[in-house]
């Protein structure tokens, strides 16, 4: 017994012994030779991801990722497990050239790569708890640019973005209340091959005052890395900083504290961009191709796999996959069996045509994660298809891409013919509706892309008053929907349809007083009685902008709703839209002091405002227009069936507008309005117009309005000033200039009540006094 366990105990011994030195050879082996992926070399983190795609009914197909195979120590490494060898034949044996080297051996290994990215990424670890001082940022949210340094090089692009930035409401020119710095130095692009790489990057920042490794820095980048392996090699340590980066990558992104911004070219406008190509609800949705791509098709290096596989899902009906390898000096030498004839078919078809008349739109990487193309199937309302294994897509942390694209597996392309023809007309209008609206809100300017970081960065700066993705999701975007009036959406006007909330019943008068109170007679006194006696109105407020003392309150006449009389601050113009804690409702109803309105005129308008909740609704009209002449915006007043502006003499909107006005609106122009004393009704048009994207709302009203020529004392209305008119024309082209584009829009409609002016008896009217006035 004594002897078989012995003999036991010394097999047992042996087998351990050989099994450790198995696995001492074959970790040898592995770190003198790492495992290669011949098929899909540029990818060695596809364990690691999920991709979804989006069918009719909207569940989620989730195809599960394959684990990496095997090494053993006595065969060579294999391919990818046979169930996803359904894109093997991508490149078959005989189109490969002879003398191009593989492709893989072209590429940096796993371990260099790893170098690459940790010499880079120092800090990847970083989060906004970790690696950002929320001590600067207590004066609130101010961005700093680095003064330029002698013999700086500033790209078109990269002016741009700092441009961008000095035009908003965050920059500041005083480092110390700095929240934000960004450098002067140009580090969009930090391909060494480029004519923008800029030198010495290194050394400039880490002599930067407060650099701090980093520490409350935003560095912009939109091509990193080289031929042939494009890597995300900046060329310098990015520290703390956080980077706003196009074509980013999922394995060195840091969630919540760097940003994905989309690639756009140097032609990208500063400001106002194309609009975009849905203007109607088409009907049906689809087009005449199902999906389409014109582009290069890169022979060797990096990004070439999927490209050079689309011929294989190209029909040339409704599938139109083109590609050329006419680019680059050496293409020629690397030509294979396809290349003349897909040169051939790539001329057959215009990209604009093709863009424009086609549901889909298939996005595969480039060199890059990210391509150009991406911005423009948005901006052609074509759903983007995008095959980019591992890109983190552009402000992914706020915005729902799967409303608006497609995102598919490289390794699946086979598939996706059946997967774009699977999705229903519903959904393909729906998805098509929310590329207009993301171009539009955040990526048809490199102002909006500029604006959209800051404010991103801003919501995680102040988490408690941060957008939820309600407010960046739904029109008219989270650049217009400002969390510090309020978090809760039910508060904006714009969302009571989604929340299934009915606008308010009641409103707030607000009066603009300049003149001073002489009698019991005056149009104030008039206006505010008239006013009270509407079942609609909550209470009344008169802003007393009058260089004379206050009236006492037995001056002021007795009211069935509380009338309270305030001063403003600054006695400006702007002060009649300051977002006085008085106004209790949502609803305002704002009056000059000689506005001259019935009872059933502010009745009927209330109403009529409660259906358009975003927009103005009033009375006094008037329009714009081009004068060619001149090259310039034009103002009139004339009566016509045509406006773009409804004045805030007297008219209804939501009082989120003044809290927009006061904090959106550079302080340079409401300092021009103030000092002119002009202007300020037409500057809240422009501001409305440009949030909604649509007219005002002009309703009934007697046949003529005149604004009155008031001469009281010895203070004139401003209307009796020559130079007010031209005042107006100065301010309209100050106004577009400031936003880059003309955001008015014409109308031609007009809301009168039931049975207005109709041949019955005035008994069956419910507004009978407007037909009298």
């Amino acid at each position: 017994m004594q002897a078989k366990k012995r003999y036991l105990l010394v097999s047992v011994g042996a087998g351990l012994v050989f099994l450790v030195y198995l696995w001492a050879l074959q970790i040898g082996e592995f770190q003198q030779q790492p495992y290669q992926y011949h098929q899909f070399p540029q990818y060695p983190q596809y364990h690691q991801q999920e991709y979804q795609y989006y069918h009719q009914s909207q569940d989620v197909y989730q195809p599960q990722p394959q684990p990496l195979p095997q090494r053993s120590p006595s065969r060579p490494p294999r391919h990818w497990p046979e169930s996803t060898q359904l894109l093997e034949p991508y490149l078959e044996g005989g189109e490969q050239e002879e003398d191009s080297p593989q492709l893989h051996h072209q590429h940096t290994s796993p371990r260099e790569r790893r170098a690459i990215r940790d010499n880079i990424y120092k800090n990847k670890r970083c989060r906004m708890e970790t690696c950002f001082d929320f001590s600067r940022c207590q004066s609130g949210f101010r961005v700093y640019i680095y003064p330029p340094q002698r013999g700086d090089e500033i790209s078109e692009t990269y002016q741009k973005i700092l441009t961008s930035i000095e035009g908003s409401r965050f920059h500041t020119t005083d480092p110390s209340r700095a929240c934000l710095f960004v450098l002067a130095v140009d580090t969009l692009d930090r391909d060494q091959l480029s004519a923008q790489f800029v030198q010495n990057v290194r050394l400039r920042i880490q002599n930067l005052p407060t650099w701090n490794d980093g520490r409350n820095h935003l560095i912009f980048n939109l091509y990193s890395g080289t031929w042939p392996d494009y890597t995300e090699d900046l060329g310098f340590e990015v520290g703390q900083a956080m980077l706003a980066k196009a074509s980013a990558d999922v394995v060195n992104f840091r969630p919540n504290f760097d940003i994905s911004i989309p690639l756009f070219s140097k032609d990208h406008p500063l400001k106002r961009g194309g609009a975009g190509y849905l203007t109607l609800n088409n009907t049906p949705p689809s087009r005449r191709y199902l999906l389409v791509f014109k582009g290069k098709r890169y022979l060797t290096g990096i990004g070439s796999e999927t490209r050079n596989a689309l011929y294989h899902i190209h029909n040339g009906e409704d599938i139109i996959l083109l590609t050329t390898c006419k680019h680059g000096k050496d293409w020629e030498k690397h030509k294979d069996s396809r290349c003349d004839q897909d040169n051939k078919e790539y001329s057959k078809f215009d990209y604009q045509e093709l863009l424009h008349n086609s549901s889909f739109c298939l996005v595969p990487r480039g060199r890059r994660l990210g391509s150009f193309r991406f911005l423009e199937a948005l901006q052609a309302a074509c759903i983007p298809f995008i095959l980019s294994n591992g890109w983190e897509l552009p402000f992914s942390e706020v915005i729902d891409w799967r409303k608006a694209a497609i995102v598919g597996d490289e390794r699946l392309l086979l598939q996706v013919p059946s997967i774009t023809r699977s999705v229903g007309h519903d959904r393909i209008l729906a998805l098509r509706q929310q590329t207009q609206f993301l171009w539009d809100a955040y990526f048809s300017s490199v102002a909006k892309i500029v604006l959209t970081t800051l404010e991103i960065i801003q919501d995680r700066v102040d988490s408690l008053v941060s957008r939820n993705r309600l407010l960046w999701n739904s029109l008219p975007g989270g650049l217009y929907a400002l969390p510090q009036y309020s978090a809760d959406p039910a508060q904006f006007p714009f969302y009571y349809a989604i929340l299934g909330k009915s606008p308010p019943q009641q409103f707030t008068a607000v009066i603009h007083t300049v003149t001073p109170l002489q009698s019991q007679i005056s149009p104030v006194v008039k206006l505010i009685i008239a006013v009270a006696k509407s079942k609609f109105c909550a209470q009344i407020v008169v802003l007393w902008n009058c260089e004379k003392p206050l009236p006492p309150r037995n001056k002021w006449p007795s009211t069935s709703v509380p009338l309270s009389v305030i001063e403003g601050q600054t006695k400006t113009m702007s002060s009649r839209f300051f977002p006085h804690d008085v106004i209790l409702t949502d609803a305002v109803l704002s009056l000059d002091e000689d506005s001259v309105l019935s009872t059933n005129e502010v009745d009927f308008a209330f109403l009529v405002w409660q259906s358009f909740p975003e927009r103005i609704v009033g009375y006094p009209a008037r329009s714009h227009y081009w004068d060619s002449s001149r090259s310039r915006w034009g103002y009139t007043s004339k009566w016509t069936n045509d406006y773009s502006m409804v004045l805030t003499g007297a008219a209804f909107y939501h009082r989120y507008y003044h809290y927009l006005y006061t904090h959106y609106i550079p302080s340079s122009l409401l300092t021009t309005v103030d000092r002119i004393s002009n202007c300020e009704d037409i500057l809240m048009n422009f501001l409305v117009s440009a949030v909604t994207k649509q007219p005002p709302i002009k309703v009934t009203q007697k046949k003529q309005y005149k604004e009155t020529m008031m001469s009281q004392g010895s203070k004139s209305s401003r209307w009796a000033d020559p130079d007010h008119f031209a005042q107006r024309q100065t301010c309209m082209n100050a106004f577009s200039h400031w936003l880059g584009f003309m955001p008015l829009v014409h109308s031609q409609m007009r809301l009168d009540p039931v049975l207005f002016r109709d041949q019955v008896s005035i008994l069956r009217k419910k507004y009978r006094d407007i037909e009298r006035l």
